[in-house]
């Protein structure tokens, strides 16, 4: 079989498995395999693929048909720009996380440069390692209350460079924290326990520590609003990525433990999913 061959029968059967965009997923397998970039495949199309070449293809397909995440059979994930290990010990990042960041270094860039931030929950790392990249002064720490998701973010900030500047360490929300922040970041779980069946079968495949927040799913974040003030200086700023249908009620709570400069931002989608408000 032809390189071309492989990837219209694989997308073939990812389309029967319900596999969302199944073309570009059966384009990111075969490229791992060979070891090639994806865009080159298309240089090779008519290029005969060897036994040795299909068999680890053919173990990678049956698993991604079975809703196994395509970032879990690569080993990486992109995010921000940069690469970072990812695996079934933490939460495969969102493109919404993503904007989160891009949201922080666009509106708070000028000022940010030599923050102290905090990153709650922080799973592989993502946020408090590319915000690490981007603000070389800053000085930068990690909690998560999983010491699986602490294990990956540690190899990524390894993997980056960056092992001597960013620390993580094992904490419930604030629980175990000293200090002041400029920044306190989060991307905390806030799915109610109670929409599992709404999740799709990757999803379902991330740690449920990193998804579930209790009945309603926002409990994890009203807890951290109320924390935060603690750790916070005059004037810092607490940023927070929630769930859908849950920006009314936690601006008003933001608002009633005397926050101010509260204000909500929209994913891409036009949905309501980030909230920013400054203490003190």
């Amino acid at each position: 079989m032809t390189v071309l061959d492989v990837l219209q029968s694989t997308t073939a059967y990812f389309k029967k498995r319900k596999i969302d965009n199944p073309r570009l997923n059966a384009e990111h397998l075969l490229a791992h395999v060979l070891g090639r970039k994806r865009i080159e495949l298309y240089l090779e199309f008519e290029r005969e693929l060897s036994e040795s070449e299909l068999a680890p293809l053919r173990e990678l397909v049956r698993r991604r048909g079975e809703g196994e995440p395509l970032q879990h059979l690569l080993g990486t994930v992109e995010f921000c720009g940069h690469t970072f290990l990812c695996d079934k010990r933490a939460m495969v990042p969102r493109p919404e996380t993503e904007q989160l960041v891009e949201v922080l270094i666009a509106d708070c860039g000028l000022r940010i440069a030599d923050w102290k931030i905090l990153d709650v929950g922080t799973g592989s790392g993502v946020i408090a390692l590319t915000l690490a990249k981007e603000f070389p002064e800053a000085k930068i720490s990690g909690t998560d209350i999983s010491e699986d998701a602490l294990a990956l973010a540690r190899e990524n900030a390894a993997r980056l460079g960056l092992s001597d500047r960013v620390r993580f360490f094992k904490s419930n929300l604030l629980e175990n924290v000293d200090g002041i922040f400029d920044l306190i970041v989060a991307n905390l779980p806030y799915i109610a326990a109670q929409d599992r069946h709404s999740l799709s079968r990757e999803v379902l495949r991330d740690p449920e520590v990193a998804l579930f927040a209790g009945a309603h799913g926002d409990e994890l974040v009203r807890a951290l609003i109320e924390q935060a003030p603690a750790r916070l200086r005059p004037g810092g700023m607490l940023a927070l990525e929630i769930g859908l249908g849950q920006s009314e009620a936690l601006l008003s709570i933001l608002a009633e433990k005397n926050y101010r400069d509260i204000c909500s931002k929209n994913d891409y989608s036009g949905r309501a999913r980030f909230l920013f408000a400054r203490y003190g």
